[in-house]
């Protein structure tokens, strides 16, 4: 083999996150931890333009319960996995606030937020299950 080909990767040898990994146990507790509503996990494995294995989306009542999810999100996978988003978008509008584990998307919505941008209608054909109480 020349020194610019490279071997392929199959599929089957890459690991994929699951609705029972660390991560998104920790994540689904974290939220269900600060009363989120409404909260539902998007499986994106078999979509091809997904950015994500996972959406995780919830909602919040008001501005104050959702920054508190946010950092409670932030703080527990931190403190339990040693995991930091790679990127936290959203903050000063508080309405949408949306937590990147490469991964895992976590999006927090105001309902009305959340109603507008319609994420669940926009990845309709992906795998949904509710994590609610």
């Amino acid at each position: 083999m020349k020194a610019t080909e490279q071997t392929p990767i199959k599929k089957s040898s890459i690991t994929r996150l699951t609705r029972n990994s660390k991560l998104f146990k920790t994540i689904i507790a974290a939220i269900q931890d600060k009363k989120g509503e409404h909260i539902v996990s998007m499986d994106l494995k078999k979509i091809d333009e997904a950015i994500a294995d996972y959406f995780i989306i919830c909602q919040a009542g008001n501005h104050v319960q959702l920054g508190a999810i946010v950092d409670n999100i932030a703080e527990e996978t931190r403190k339990q996995l040693g995991e930091k988003p790679y990127r936290i978008e959203g903050k000063r509008g508080q309405n949408w606030i949306l937590i990147d584990y490469i991964s895992i998307v976590v999006h927090c919505f105001t309902p009305e937020a959340r109603d507008f941008y319609g994420i669940e209608e926009m990845w309709s054909d992906a795998d949904c299950k509710e994590h609610n109480d």
